[in-house]
């Protein structure tokens, strides 16, 4: 075992603090992995408050992780020491279901492992991105490509791949209209890769507040929610709208925005039930669907994807004694787009 330093919520609700974890040793198939950055992703603060249910403490949250290859165990074959590399929200699964088998290993039936807040397959308790080291299997970990930089690539191994997998799956694209509500850490990546996919992409928002920057980032199109004539004016309007806030909204109200045989997406998980009248699913054949996060092929393709495009996340980067601050900032929408730990302040 290795001890590394880490931030960690010792309690649900209680502040994280510097402290020490144990990683494993480099077995025959692992990556041992120096972080260089950990964003900050809106489940974090989910999971560390419990938000989500019962969680296992201390956690030491984190699943948007990047940096340097350190050492590699004997039977590796796709990573060296030096290679730049990423993890995202898983770091194993059963690898033989169905759905594993299928490359969409988030969903596996065995269960999959988290990369914090879970059970590995070892009996202990999984630590994530806020630390020094990790030590991960190497079929779970992607290749970042030379034209990302680290700070602004490790945000795209949540918020990337959650919005690059249904966009890709429902077929955003040219031709398609495109609306993303929310333009937070998920929403900004979310009108970046749908304006390099070649779709026409639509910011809905509360308020005109961050209206210049949707429109720098590739919206062609703003809207605030919050004024009734926005619903009335984009009625029908369009293929697929993808919803990355946390918060319950009127679904019978943005399901009405789409044209015949369109899909509202949801990537943002609200920690309360909605309510949904079932005639604005049946009128006009739409689709209400969920998204969660991307198998690891195709987390390597997004990236890959960013890298060709020139797309990373928009970050504010800060140090690991600011954490605390930064999860108040979440909640209260104040950042631009997503904070970023600088792990060498841990």
């Amino acid at each position: 075992m290795t001890t590394v330093a880490a931030y960690a919520a010792p309690a649900a609700k209680a502040p994280l603090e510097r402290t020490t974890i144990e990683r494993r040793e480099v077995g025959e198939f692992d990556v041992l992995i120096d972080i260089k950055f950990a964003g900050i992703c809106h489940s974090d603060i989910h999971q560390a408050t419990e938000g989500w249910g019962e969680a296992i403490f201390p956690m030491v949250p984190g699943h948007e992780i990047a940096g340097i290859v350190s050492e590699v165990g004997p039977g590796v074959t796709k990573y060296r020491v030096g290679d730049r590399v990423g993890v995202g929200c898983l770091v194993d699964s059963c690898r033989e279901c169905e759905n594993c088998k299928a490359g969409v290993e988030q969903h596996c039936t065995g269960g999959s492992v988290g990369t914090y807040n879970a059970i590995g397959k070892d009996g202990e308790p999984t630590y994530g991105g806020y630390s020094e080291k990790v030590v991960v299997d190497e079929n779970f970990v992607v290749r970042i490509p030379d034209g990302l930089s680290l700070d602004v690539a490790a945000p795209l191994l949540c918020a990337g791949i959650t919005t690059y997998s249904p966009l890709k799956q429902w077929g955003a694209g040219p031709g398609k209209k495109v609306a993303v509500i929310g333009l937070g850490g998920l929403g900004h990546m979310g009108v970046k890769i749908a304006h390099a996919l070649g779709a026409e992409v639509t910011v809905l928002s509360q308020s005109l507040r961050k209206k210049d920057d949707g429109l720098k980032l590739g919206a062609d199109h703003y809207y605030a929610t919050s004024d009734p004539k926005t619903f009335e004016e984009l009625a029908g309007s369009f293929d697929l709208i993808l919803s990355t806030v946390s918060a319950p909204l009127d679904f019978g109200a943005y399901l009405s925005l789409l044209r015949t045989g369109g899909a509202l997406v949801n990537v943002g998980a609200p920690e309360e039930p909605i309510a949904l009248n079932l005639f604005s699913l049946i009128g006009g054949n739409k689709t209400l669907a969920g998204s969660m996060i991307g198998g690891i092929a195709e987390t390597q393709e997004m990236l890959d994807f960013c890298a060709a495009h020139g797309i990373g996340a928009e970050i504010e980067l800060i140090e690991a004694e600011q954490i605390n601050e930064a999860y108040e900032r979440v909640l209260s929408s104040d950042v631009r787009y997503r904070f970023v730990i600088d792990t060498a302040t841990i």
